[in-house]
């Protein structure tokens, strides 16, 4: 996917590129890695990370420095905001259009299709740069397992068995069987993915912004019943939107945990136990169960309106990031998935998944089978303030002050609601 460029020669004094981005902590010291490894490597241009908050900070600051022209050339959008960036047309910079005016090859047949799928148009020209992508895995305790009489090198595959680990923890004395972060991101979009079932007509919102919810349908409406049963029998605990469960896992308090991939190198630096890995969970009667799940995560986007030659620098950038050995890096310190199959393989070759048991689980379970309409991706506007809904309701129903049916029901109706506005401001 990468090879070297025609470039012009190198300035006295290397242009800089601005890379406006959301990962604080550990995350952030792994960017300015990949950082400093370009930069070392060519004196033309000089990539310069910036820490901008949040993913809504982030984007949101960006949109407030296009208008004054102080924008970065490249800046970090989380998934969900994929349909915001794309109904901003004259804002972006296509990332196919870009690798293309610069000379730099860019093969998207090579990257996993489930994330290529989430960043590319109709016609399978990759829009932005897929960097950090995830999907959702099993954690669990193996002390917990073996103090509760449980198998701790067999985790539960079905939700059926998850009940029951986590009813069997409970019995042992440990205070939660299990519990999830990003609520709406495990439990609603990738548990959909998982088990075939669209969330949202036109192919989850892929094949046009005409796209209406379907979060009421029946296979839904019961995993989320059997969440609100499970939450008052206390095998489940709900321990609240984004990541504010997490510490339920780190503290040893959870025997199983639902989370993002990308959280494996917090829990291996956090946790004081030995931590094991499986595939999400599923329904066994649900036909087509399992099917393969979706990615989270963010991606680079190009901004138009700088100086040309950061352009080639942000094309000449995204060419290094493509190359196996870089991706590889990037997905053994994170947990985040390997972009494309090569940086799979590279780590595989070194032997890093026979050094960490576990590791391919996120891999596998996206490739499991041939993505779908309904595990391909989402694409639906305004999005973030759709999952809000969603986790609002999903709160009710964990509390027992509406039926899963109703919850779910507002959810579609409040949901659709905010889809329509975003196409009418959008044309």
């Amino acid at each position: 996917m990468a090879a070297p460029s025609r470039g012009s020669a190198a300035p006295e004094t290397p242009a800089e590129i601005h890379l406006w981005h959301a990962m604080a902590g550990e995350l952030g010291r792994q960017i300015e890695r990949i950082v400093a490894g370009f930069n070392a490597e060519q004196g033309t241009w000089r990539v310069v990370p910036v820490f901008k908050g949040s993913y809504t900070e982030t984007v949101t600051a960006a949109i407030f420095a296009v208008r004054t022209k102080s924008h970065p050339a490249i800046v970090q959008v989380n998934e969900i905001g994929t349909a915001t960036m794309m109904a901003a047309k004259g804002a972006i910079y296509p990332l196919h259009e870009l690798m293309r005016a610069a000379g730099e090859p860019l093969d998207a047949t090579g990257v996993l299709p489930p994330v290529a799928g989430f960043y590319s148009d109709t016609e399978g020209n990759l829009l932005s740069y897929p960097f950090n992508a995830s999907t959702p895995i099993l954690y669990f305790n193996r002390a917990l397992f073996r103090a509760a009489g449980l198998d701790d090198r067999t985790p539960p595959r079905t939700w059926p068995e998850v009940a029951e680990a986590a009813r069997r923890l409970r019995q042992a004395g440990v205070p939660c069987g299990f519990s999830t972060h990003w609520p709406s991101w495990v439990n609603v979009e990738n548990f959909s993915a998982f088990h075939d079932v669209p969330i949202a007509t036109r192919a989850n919102g892929l094949q046009g912004p005409e796209a209406e919810l379907t979060l009421n349908n029946p296979v839904l409406v019961r995993h989320v019943a059997a969440l609100a049963e499970w939450q008052r029998s206390g095998l489940f605990t709900y321990g609240g939107r984004g990541t504010a469960a997490e510490p339920l896992l780190y503290s040893g308090e959870c025997g199983l945990f639902l989370g993002s991939s990308g959280f494996a190198a917090d829990i291996r630096a956090k946790a004081k136990f030995d931590v094991g890995y499986g595939m999400l969970p599923y329904w066994p009667d649900v036909p087509g169960a399992p099917q393969n799940t979706m990615i989270g995560g963010a991606s680079l986007w190009v901004l138009r309106g700088r100086p040309e030659a950061e352009y080639r620098g942000a094309a000449k950038f995204f060419a290094y990031l493509a190359r196996p050995e870089v991706q590889a890096r990037w997905h053994q310190a994170t947990g985040y998935l390997p972009i494309t199959m090569a940086a799979y393989e590279h780590s595989r070759a070194q032997g890093f998944y026979d050094r960490n048991p576990g590791a391919a689980i996120a891999i596998e379970e996206v490739t499991l089978k041939p993505p779908t309409d309904n595990s391909r991706g989402l694409r639906l506007g305004s999005f973030i303030l759709v999952r809000d809904v969603i986790e609002e309701e999903l709160e009710l129903a964990f509390a027992g002050k509406k039926t899963a049916q109703a919850a779910l029901d507002t959810a579609v109706r409040r949901g659709n609601e905010l889809l329509r506005q975003f196409q009418r401001a959008s044309r």
